[in-house]
Protein backbone atom coordinates (compact mmCIF):
# COMPACT_ATOMS: atom_id res chain seq x y z
CA UNK A 1 0.00 0.00 0.00
CA UNK A 2 2.77 2.45 0.89
CA UNK A 3 4.33 2.22 -2.59
CA UNK A 4 1.34 4.18 -3.96
CA UNK A 5 2.61 7.28 -2.15
CA UNK A 6 6.35 6.98 -2.76
CA UNK A 7 6.18 9.17 -5.83
CA UNK A 8 4.42 12.40 -6.72
CA UNK A 9 1.37 11.84 -8.93
CA UNK A 10 -2.21 12.92 -9.40
CA UNK A 11 -3.40 9.37 -8.80
CA UNK A 12 -1.60 9.38 -5.44
CA UNK A 13 -3.39 12.59 -4.48
CA UNK A 14 -6.77 11.08 -5.36
CA UNK A 15 -5.97 7.95 -3.32
CA UNK A 16 -4.99 10.18 -0.39
CA UNK A 17 -8.40 11.86 -0.52
CA UNK A 18 -10.16 8.48 -0.67
CA UNK A 19 -8.04 7.23 2.24
CA UNK A 20 -8.96 10.31 4.28
CA UNK A 21 -12.66 9.71 3.66
CA UNK A 22 -12.27 6.00 4.47
CA UNK A 23 -10.48 6.43 7.81
CA UNK A 24 -13.12 8.94 8.90
CA UNK A 25 -16.03 6.85 7.69
CA UNK A 26 -17.58 7.24 11.14
CA UNK A 27 -18.80 10.67 10.02
CA UNK A 28 -21.42 8.89 7.90
CA UNK A 29 -22.95 7.51 11.10
CA UNK A 30 -22.02 9.97 13.84
CA UNK A 31 -22.07 13.73 13.27
CA UNK A 32 -18.74 15.60 13.55
CA UNK A 33 -17.94 16.82 17.05
CA UNK A 34 -17.05 20.50 17.36
CA UNK A 35 -14.81 21.56 20.25
CA UNK A 36 -14.90 25.22 21.26
CA UNK A 37 -13.75 27.06 24.33
CA UNK A 38 -14.07 30.78 24.88
CA UNK A 39 -10.64 30.74 26.55
CA UNK A 40 -8.90 29.34 23.44
CA UNK A 41 -8.82 32.49 21.34
CA UNK A 42 -10.38 33.98 18.21
CA UNK A 43 -10.41 30.71 16.27
CA UNK A 44 -12.73 29.14 18.83
CA UNK A 45 -15.04 32.15 18.67
CA UNK A 46 -15.05 31.95 14.87
CA UNK A 47 -15.91 28.23 14.94
CA UNK A 48 -18.65 28.81 17.48
CA UNK A 49 -20.24 31.60 15.47
CA UNK A 50 -19.85 30.42 11.87
CA UNK A 51 -19.16 26.66 11.88
CA UNK A 52 -21.35 25.30 14.66
CA UNK A 53 -24.66 26.45 13.08
CA UNK A 54 -23.83 24.65 9.82
CA UNK A 55 -25.40 21.42 8.69
CA UNK A 56 -23.50 18.33 9.90
CA UNK A 57 -22.80 17.30 6.29
CA UNK A 58 -21.16 20.65 5.59
CA UNK A 59 -19.08 20.36 8.77
CA UNK A 60 -17.93 16.89 7.67
CA UNK A 61 -16.94 18.20 4.22
CA UNK A 62 -15.19 21.16 5.81
CA UNK A 63 -13.22 18.87 8.13
CA UNK A 64 -12.10 16.71 5.19
CA UNK A 65 -11.07 19.79 3.21
CA UNK A 66 -9.13 21.28 6.13
CA UNK A 67 -7.16 18.10 6.78
CA UNK A 68 -6.59 17.43 3.08
CA UNK A 69 -5.33 20.95 2.35
CA UNK A 70 -3.06 20.91 5.41
CA UNK A 71 -1.60 17.53 4.46
CA UNK A 72 -0.91 18.58 0.87
CA UNK A 73 0.48 21.97 1.91
CA UNK A 74 2.92 20.42 4.36
CA UNK A 75 3.90 17.76 1.83
CA UNK A 76 4.48 20.39 -0.86
CA UNK A 77 6.57 22.54 1.48
CA UNK A 78 8.93 19.70 2.45
CA UNK A 79 9.29 18.64 -1.18
CA UNK A 80 10.02 22.22 -2.26
CA UNK A 81 12.71 22.53 0.41
CA UNK A 82 14.17 19.23 -0.90
CA UNK A 83 14.15 17.70 2.57
CA UNK A 84 13.91 14.20 1.11
CA UNK A 85 15.99 12.42 -1.50
CA UNK A 86 13.05 12.30 -3.89
CA UNK A 87 9.58 13.80 -4.33
CA UNK A 88 6.79 11.79 -2.70
CA UNK A 89 3.52 12.05 -0.81
CA UNK A 90 4.34 10.11 2.35
CA UNK A 91 4.22 13.29 4.46
CA UNK A 92 0.58 13.77 3.47
CA UNK A 93 -0.02 10.05 4.09
CA UNK A 94 1.37 10.32 7.63
CA UNK A 95 -0.62 13.48 8.35
CA UNK A 96 -3.89 11.95 7.23
CA UNK A 97 -3.33 8.73 9.19
CA UNK A 98 -2.44 10.61 12.38
CA UNK A 99 -5.75 12.52 12.36
CA UNK A 100 -7.53 9.22 13.13
CA UNK A 101 -5.12 7.87 15.77
CA UNK A 102 -7.22 9.29 18.61
CA UNK A 103 -10.92 10.02 18.66
CA UNK A 104 -10.19 13.57 19.87
CA UNK A 105 -8.09 14.21 16.74
CA UNK A 106 -11.16 13.67 14.56
CA UNK A 107 -12.93 16.59 16.23
CA UNK A 108 -13.33 19.92 14.47
CA UNK A 109 -11.33 22.02 16.92
CA UNK A 110 -9.34 25.22 17.25
CA UNK A 111 -6.13 23.18 17.41
CA UNK A 112 -6.91 21.64 14.01
CA UNK A 113 -7.32 25.07 12.41
CA UNK A 114 -4.21 26.32 14.23
CA UNK A 115 -2.15 23.78 12.28
CA UNK A 116 -2.45 26.13 9.30
CA UNK A 117 -0.38 28.62 11.31
CA UNK A 118 2.12 25.96 12.42
CA UNK A 119 2.73 24.96 8.79
CA UNK A 120 2.96 28.62 7.74
CA UNK A 121 5.50 29.45 10.45
CA UNK A 122 7.59 26.40 9.52
CA UNK A 123 7.68 27.48 5.87
CA UNK A 124 8.86 30.95 6.89
CA UNK A 125 11.54 29.59 9.22
CA UNK A 126 12.83 27.06 6.69
CA UNK A 127 13.20 29.87 4.14
CA UNK A 128 15.21 31.98 6.58
CA UNK A 129 18.61 30.45 5.85
CA UNK A 130 20.58 32.66 3.41
CA UNK A 131 17.49 34.77 2.71
CA UNK A 132 18.44 38.04 0.92
CA UNK A 133 15.93 40.02 2.99
CA UNK A 134 15.85 38.35 6.41
CA UNK A 135 14.51 41.36 8.32
CA UNK A 136 11.25 41.45 6.37
CA UNK A 137 10.89 37.68 6.68
CA UNK A 138 11.54 37.77 10.42
CA UNK A 139 9.01 40.54 10.99
CA UNK A 140 6.38 38.68 8.94
CA UNK A 141 7.11 35.45 10.82
CA UNK A 142 6.71 37.25 14.13
CA UNK A 143 3.48 38.86 12.92
CA UNK A 144 2.05 35.48 11.86
CA UNK A 145 3.04 34.04 15.23
CA UNK A 146 1.37 36.87 17.14
CA UNK A 147 -1.85 36.44 15.16
CA UNK A 148 -1.67 32.66 15.69
CA UNK A 149 -1.35 33.09 19.46
CA UNK A 150 -4.41 35.34 19.56
CA UNK A 151 -6.21 32.78 17.42
CA UNK A 152 -5.26 29.84 19.61
CA UNK A 153 -3.50 30.62 22.89
CA UNK A 154 -1.95 27.20 23.33
CA UNK A 155 0.60 27.76 20.55
CA UNK A 156 2.17 30.55 22.60
CA UNK A 157 5.10 28.18 23.15
CA UNK A 158 6.03 28.57 19.49
CA UNK A 159 7.69 31.87 20.43
CA UNK A 160 10.43 29.82 22.10
CA UNK A 161 10.76 27.86 18.85
CA UNK A 162 11.35 31.09 16.94
CA UNK A 163 14.13 32.12 19.33
CA UNK A 164 15.80 28.70 19.17
CA UNK A 165 15.59 28.63 15.37
CA UNK A 166 17.19 32.07 15.17
CA UNK A 167 20.09 30.79 17.27
CA UNK A 168 20.52 27.75 15.01
CA UNK A 169 19.97 29.27 11.57
CA UNK A 170 21.42 32.77 11.75
CA UNK A 171 24.29 34.53 13.54
CA UNK A 172 23.14 36.77 16.37
CA UNK A 173 22.05 40.23 15.21
CA UNK A 174 20.13 42.30 17.74
CA UNK A 175 18.17 44.15 15.03
CA UNK A 176 16.79 40.87 13.65
CA UNK A 177 15.71 39.65 17.08
CA UNK A 178 13.99 42.96 17.82
CA UNK A 179 12.18 42.93 14.48
CA UNK A 180 10.83 39.47 15.13
CA UNK A 181 9.72 40.38 18.67
CA UNK A 182 8.05 43.54 17.37
CA UNK A 183 6.20 41.43 14.83
CA UNK A 184 4.92 39.19 17.64
CA UNK A 185 3.85 42.18 19.77
CA UNK A 186 2.07 44.15 17.00
CA UNK A 187 -1.18 42.06 17.02
CA UNK A 188 -1.36 42.36 20.81
CA UNK A 189 -0.77 46.13 20.54
CA UNK A 190 -3.65 46.63 18.11
CA UNK A 191 -5.89 44.38 20.20
CA UNK A 192 -5.06 46.35 23.35
CA UNK A 193 -5.68 49.65 21.53
CA UNK A 194 -9.08 48.46 20.26
CA UNK A 195 -10.12 47.21 23.69
CA UNK A 196 -8.99 50.47 25.28
CA UNK A 197 -10.89 52.63 22.79
CA UNK A 198 -14.04 50.55 23.31
CA UNK A 199 -13.65 50.68 27.10
CA UNK A 200 -13.07 46.93 27.35
CA UNK A 201 -9.40 46.89 28.30
CA UNK A 202 -10.16 44.66 31.29
CA UNK A 203 -10.83 41.88 28.75
CA UNK A 204 -7.24 41.98 27.50
CA UNK A 205 -6.21 39.40 30.08
CA UNK A 206 -8.54 36.90 28.42
CA UNK A 207 -6.22 36.90 25.41
CA UNK A 208 -3.10 36.03 27.39
CA UNK A 209 -2.28 32.28 27.61
CA UNK A 210 -2.97 30.70 30.98
CA UNK A 211 -0.35 28.17 32.08
CA UNK A 212 -1.58 25.28 34.17
CA UNK A 213 0.18 21.91 34.51
CA UNK A 214 -2.28 19.03 34.33
CA UNK A 215 -2.95 15.66 32.72
CA UNK A 216 -5.15 15.98 29.61
CA UNK A 217 -6.21 12.31 29.86
CA UNK A 218 -7.88 10.93 32.95
CA UNK A 219 -7.88 7.28 31.91
CA UNK A 220 -5.52 5.49 29.54
CA UNK A 221 -6.98 2.40 27.88
CA UNK A 222 -4.91 -0.39 26.34
CA UNK A 223 -5.72 0.86 22.84
CA UNK A 224 -4.65 4.38 23.75
CA UNK A 225 -1.33 3.02 25.02
CA UNK A 226 -1.06 1.11 21.74
CA UNK A 227 -1.63 4.32 19.77
CA UNK A 228 0.93 6.23 21.83
CA UNK A 229 3.42 3.39 21.50
CA UNK A 230 3.03 3.26 17.72
CA UNK A 231 3.46 7.03 17.45
CA UNK A 232 6.66 6.82 19.51
CA UNK A 233 7.93 3.93 17.37
CA UNK A 234 7.19 5.85 14.15
CA UNK A 235 8.92 8.95 15.51
CA UNK A 236 12.03 7.05 16.65
CA UNK A 237 12.31 5.16 13.37
CA UNK A 238 11.77 8.41 11.47
CA UNK A 239 14.59 10.09 13.39
CA UNK A 240 16.82 7.06 12.79
CA UNK A 241 16.28 7.01 9.01
CA UNK A 242 16.61 10.78 8.89
CA UNK A 243 20.01 10.58 10.60
CA UNK A 244 21.14 8.03 8.03
CA UNK A 245 20.26 10.31 5.11
CA UNK A 246 21.38 13.42 7.02
CA UNK A 247 25.01 12.79 6.08
CA UNK A 248 24.20 13.44 2.40
CA UNK A 249 22.24 16.63 3.04
CA UNK A 250 23.46 20.18 2.54
CA UNK A 251 23.61 22.45 5.57
CA UNK A 252 20.40 24.30 4.66
CA UNK A 253 18.34 21.09 4.63
CA UNK A 254 19.89 19.95 7.92
CA UNK A 255 18.84 23.23 9.51
CA UNK A 256 15.31 22.80 8.14
CA UNK A 257 15.17 19.41 9.85
CA UNK A 258 16.42 21.14 12.97
CA UNK A 259 13.35 23.41 12.79
CA UNK A 260 11.11 20.31 12.58
CA UNK A 261 12.77 18.76 15.64
CA UNK A 262 12.41 21.98 17.64
CA UNK A 263 8.72 22.23 16.75
CA UNK A 264 8.17 18.62 17.82
CA UNK A 265 9.91 19.06 21.19
CA UNK A 266 8.01 22.25 22.00
CA UNK A 267 4.56 21.21 20.76
CA UNK A 268 4.52 17.86 22.57
CA UNK A 269 3.96 19.34 26.07
CA UNK A 270 1.20 21.76 24.93
CA UNK A 271 -1.75 19.65 26.24
CA UNK A 272 0.01 19.35 29.62
CA UNK A 273 0.97 22.97 30.35
CA UNK A 274 -1.94 25.14 29.18
CA UNK A 275 -5.22 25.48 31.01
CA UNK A 276 -8.40 24.22 29.32
CA UNK A 277 -6.44 21.98 26.94
CA UNK A 278 -7.31 18.33 26.37
CA UNK A 279 -6.03 15.62 24.07
CA UNK A 280 -7.45 17.44 21.03
CA UNK A 281 -4.70 20.07 21.49
CA UNK A 282 -2.07 17.37 20.83
CA UNK A 283 -3.06 17.41 17.15
CA UNK A 284 -0.61 20.31 16.85
CA UNK A 285 2.17 17.72 17.06
CA UNK A 286 1.19 15.96 13.86
CA UNK A 287 2.81 18.67 11.73
CA UNK A 288 6.40 17.82 12.78
CA UNK A 289 5.47 14.16 13.43
CA UNK A 290 4.25 13.70 9.86
CA UNK A 291 7.49 15.11 8.46
CA UNK A 292 9.59 12.80 10.65
CA UNK A 293 7.44 9.70 10.08
CA UNK A 294 7.62 10.21 6.31
CA UNK A 295 11.27 9.10 6.54
CA UNK A 296 10.07 5.62 7.52
CA UNK A 297 7.66 5.36 4.61
CA UNK A 298 10.03 6.82 2.00
CA UNK A 299 13.66 6.09 2.98
CA UNK A 300 13.48 2.35 3.57
CA UNK A 301 14.58 0.20 0.61
CA UNK A 302 12.25 -2.68 1.46
CA UNK A 303 8.54 -2.04 1.89
CA UNK A 304 7.94 -4.72 4.54
CA UNK A 305 8.47 -2.46 7.58
CA UNK A 306 6.53 0.55 6.19
CA UNK A 307 3.63 -1.70 5.23
CA UNK A 308 3.52 -3.33 8.68
CA UNK A 309 3.48 0.10 10.35
CA UNK A 310 0.81 1.30 7.91
CA UNK A 311 -1.51 -1.64 8.63
CA UNK A 312 -0.93 -1.32 12.39
CA UNK A 313 -2.10 2.27 12.01
CA UNK A 314 -5.16 1.05 10.12
CA UNK A 315 -5.96 -1.39 12.96
CA UNK A 316 -5.96 1.50 15.46
CA UNK A 317 -8.12 3.59 13.13
CA UNK A 318 -10.63 0.76 12.67
CA UNK A 319 -10.92 0.36 16.44
CA UNK A 320 -11.50 4.12 16.89
CA UNK A 321 -14.18 4.05 14.20
CA UNK A 322 -15.83 1.14 15.98
CA UNK A 323 -15.89 3.12 19.22
CA UNK A 324 -17.46 6.09 17.42
CA UNK A 325 -20.06 3.85 15.80
CA UNK A 326 -21.04 2.58 19.27
CA UNK A 327 -21.38 6.07 20.76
Amino acid sequence: MVFLFRDKSISGTIILLLLLIAIHIHFFITPPVIITNEHDGFISLFIQKFITPLNTTLIYILYILVVFVQALRLNLALNNFKMFQQQHQTVALSYILFTAFFIEWSYFSSALIANFFIIWVFIKLAALHNNPNPKTLLFNTGLITGIAILGYHSIYIIVIALLLVLIIIRPFRLAEWLLMLIGIIVPFYFLAAWLYLTDQFHLFYNYIPDFYIHLPIKHLSIWMWFSIGLICLLALLGIYYNNISNKRMVIQIRKSWGVIMILLMLLLPVPFIFKHTTLDAAILCIVPLSAITANVYSNTKRLLLPNILFWLSIVIIIYNNWLLFKS
